[in-house]
């Protein structure tokens, strides 16, 4: 019998590091018989949910970012983080120690800082997989020091002082394979009509669920229907907006299904979902986070937007005659959709998650 190889992958916090883990994690277990991927977490991030629902073996540290606000609470998080982050090595050092990992990748987060770190100190070959055009600080602080780094976008050439090699980013298994069919089932909608997909992330985004309530009226005026994820925290005040055309949910699982019924999506400009909708071939309307590190969405937008695949709205400038006149311009002009669905494709980077464990395994000499 062969001897268990052990694959460790850290990263986590949002779901624009969580679902390259588990992408790349389930491309190795689908390839090989005789590996155990380990994935490394935070206590505080989508992860302490998602890897023990779906029985896998990880770790979960007690770690949390660090907090850029001035306020009480903010100031007590970075103190507790002097008790934490030791804490966090010994556990993690001595989960190397156990393990005796042959890899260890990194997908980004502050929960994958310290398995990278010690991966480094170990000459275990450790890789960076980066989604965002600018690096996260995970990856500005162990870039060159890492076996390789895998970039979604060549844009962070610009920002790192070493060689990447640029995949893509890995997206969610099937996302590209929804079934229209089963997509208009399931979230009740009729596939004689258009369709518009807003989300702002696993989280959902106030500003953005503000400005379609605002403009809510267009969907029974031009005959158009709106599949809405609101986020967790904001469904409850905003459910009671449902009707026939416009469907509302906290959280989508299906997003194949939801990304297959659309014809034009509105959302933030996360890595990873920018992926998603190059792949999917889905015209958009980006709203980048404007409080996001180093305005890094800004930076993931400007890529699409200039191979025509998107329309970027400012949110300091937006006000919802923009919104509702985008909206509406794109949705009635199906040439301009076609065109924005094959610059999309043309752009999109399938294979990357395939081309990443490729790499992986060959370095591991499995």
């Amino acid at each position: 019998m062969d001897e268990e190889i052990h694959i460790m992958i850290a990263g986590g916090g949002t779901g624009g590091h969580l679902y390259p883990a588990l992408a790349i994690g389930e491309e190795i277990m689908k390839r090989t018989n005789n590996i155990k991927v380990h994935y490394i977490g935070s206590e505080f991030g989508l992860e302490a949910n998602i890897l023990p629902n779906k029985g896998l073996s990880h770790t979960l540290l007690p770690i949390s970012g660090f907090q850029r606000s001035l306020s009480i609470n903010s100031i007590l998080k970075n103190l507790a983080l002097c008790v934490r982050i030791p804490i966090s090595i010994k556990r993690i050092k001595s989960l190397f120690d156990k393990m005796d990992p042959k890899v260890v990748i990194g997908t980004g987060g502050y929960a994958s800082a310290i398995p990278i770190k010690v991966g480094i100190k170990r000459n275990i070959p450790t890789m960076i997989q980066e989604q965002n055009s600018y690096p996260g600080l995970t990856t500005r602080l162990f870039a060159k020091k890492a076996t390789t780094v895998f970039a979604g976008s060549e844009d962070s050439k610009i920002y790192l002082d070493t060689e990447i090699n640029v995949t893509g980013n890995p997206t969610r298994n099937g996302i590209e394979k929804g079934s229209k069919e089963l997509g208009f089932d399931i979230f009740q909608l009729n596939s004689s009509l258009q369709t518009i997909f807003l989300f702002g992330g696993s989280q959902g985004s106030v500003p953005l669920n503000k400005a379609m309530h605002s403009i809510l009226n267009i969907f029974e005026k031009n005959n158009i229907q709106l599949l809405w994820q609101t986020g967790e925290k904001n469904y409850n005040s905003l459910k009671h907006l449902e009707t026939e055309k416009i469907k509302i949910k906290p959280y989508i699982k299906e997003m194949n299904l939801a990304y297959a019924i659309s014809d034009l999506v509105i959302s933030r400009a996360g890595a990873l979902t920018l992926s998603e909708l190059l792949v999917c071939g889905m015209p958009s309307i980006l709203l980048p986070l404007p409080t996001a590190t180093a305005d890094h969405q800004t930076k993931n937008a400007k890529t699409i937007v200039q191979a025509g695949a998107a329309i970027m709205i400012d949110q300091h400038n937006m006000d919802n005659n923009i919104l509702k006149n985008t909206i509406l311009e794109l949705i009635n002009d199906k040439d301009k959709l076609s065109d924005m669905r094959k610059n999309a494709l043309q752009l999109a980077k399938p294979n990357a998650t395939n081309n990443i464990v490729k790499n992986i395994l060959e370095v591991a000499q499995i």
